[in-house]
């Protein structure tokens, strides 16, 4: 009987949760739209984008053109931000492109994004919020850009024609 209640009851808690996954759902998010935007194939929080291309995608401190800018979480933006570079203005001013910024689920194109750190490495960065007008007061951290071009490994390792023979065989 016990086990019953508790199926129950974890029944009604999952269908309870349930809308509030659905809504959340129906917004774009950042990390998507810069997949698809910039092609980089990375998955998961923005937060974790840097330390996945590692080992897949040349990184830098330096924006180009359908690179992506990859950020931290930082104070309500807990899971990080990405945001493709859609234009270079100068060494310290581009335009971005990205998803989820001013507007829950919003997409804005060539946006103002300043390098605001003090060594003009791009490690800390302000954003055009369209919602206030303005850059705001906040210096956001950034870890830096990761570049479309793929010159590292993509994958871990590639199964050659004889594994794959032989796996076949095992079956």
């Amino acid at each position: 009987m016990k086990f019953l209640a508790r199926t129950i009851s974890a029944i009604v808690l999952a269908a309870s949760l349930l809308p509030a996954t659905a809504n959340a759902s129906r917004y774009l998010q950042c990390v998507p739209f810069a997949r698809e935007v910039s092609g980089i194939d990375i998955r998961g929080n923005a937060k974790t984008w840097w330390a996945q291309a590692a080992d897949r995608y040349d990184r830098g401190s330096n924006p180009r053109e359908g690179s992506v800018l990859a950020m931290p979480g930082y104070g309500k933006m807990g899971y990080g931000h990405v945001a493709m570079v859609s234009k270079i203005v100068n060494d310290r001013e581009i335009l971005l492109t990205h998803a989820n910024w001013s507007r829950r689920g919003g997409i804005e194109r060539d946006v103002r994004a300043i390098d605001v750190s003090e060594n003009g490495d791009w490690s800390r960065v302000k954003i055009w919020h369209s919602g206030s007008n303005g850059f705001g007061t906040t210096n956001y951290p950034a870890f830096g850009f990761i570049y479309a071009n793929k010159t590292k490994r993509s994958d871990p390792f590639t199964l050659g024609d004889d594994v794959i023979r032989l796996a076949a065989l095992e079956r």
